[in-house]
């Protein structure tokens, strides 16, 4: 076999493998872009509303096997980045109160980000985060000043309600952030949302007997958000004080 033959059976190899790490998350995007046109309707309070007797009933009889069901659900949910989030977050208030729904609720959003934290890694981040750390200048900056504060900007982009959740599960992944971390952060910084929304869950019987719908932009409220807020200053208090510090050096 010529040198031309095996470089070509290389490079063959190379575009087979990395179109073998995208797959998982070419998966998830399609699921994802399919889930936001055919299952918005779905995973809605609505379907709630009209199934929540049934719900409750087979809660009652069968509870373990909800609990499972719940948290695959709500697993599947997040990995494929669907609609419904909100929606699966105050169902495990609903179903199982604020405790044990909270521990529900961050244990399978935790599941979840993992997953497609890991498609999206094996898919591009490993890759990427390699180019950045051999790159030079302003990418290499970059990349060591995320290397550097890396907890505080995770609990950061967890606790900032404005960040949606799916990029919180995506941007890691493509800077190089270890799996220990991410799922530390992930299922700490995501407590106090679940929270929020698993006690709304908790009220929801009382919700629906009014004829109302839950609000999930409750969590902008400033009796909520303003406690958030508080907890983003002090996740960012690390990366502050480096910066302070470095100031004061270069003095």
């Amino acid at each position: 076999m010529s040198g031309a033959d095996e470089s070509e059976m290389d490079e063959e190899r190379q575009v087979a493998n990395a179109l073998i790490r995208a797959l998982p998350l070419t998966v998830i995007l399609v699921v994802a872009v399919i889930g936001a046109f055919t299952l918005r309707e779905y995973l809605s309070f609505e379907t709630l509303r009209e199934n929540r007797e049934a719900l409750l009933a087979f809660r009652d009889a069968h509870y373990l096997q909800t609990v499972c069901a719940f948290i695959a659900i709500y697993t599947v949910i997040v990995a494929f980045s669907l609609p419904g989030a909100a929606v699966a977050s105050i169902t495990g208030g609903f179903l199982f109160a604020i405790f044990p729904g909270t521990a529900y609720n961050v244990l399978a959003a935790t599941m979840g980000a993992t997953l497609i934290f890991l498609a999206a890694r094996r898919g591009l981040g490993e890759k990427l985060a390699a180019r950045m750390d051999a790159g030079e200048g302003a990418v290499r900056k970059i990349k060591a000043g995320i290397d550097e504060n890396q907890w505080s900007m995770l609990f950061l982009i967890r606790l900032v309600p404005a960040v949606p959740f799916f990029v919180a599960n995506l941007v890691p992944a493509l800077v190089g952030v270890p799996l220990h971390r991410f799922v530390i952060s992930t299922m700490l910084g995501i407590i106090p949302g679940a929270i929020v929304y698993t006690a709304i869950g908790s009220g929801l019987a009382e919700v629906f007997a009014r004829g109302e719908t839950p609000d999930p932009g409750v969590i902008f409220e400033p009796h909520i958000l303003f406690p958030i807020l508080g907890l983003c200053l002090l996740a960012a208090m690390p990366m502050v004080l480096k910066f302070l510090n470095k100031m004061q050096r270069a003095r």
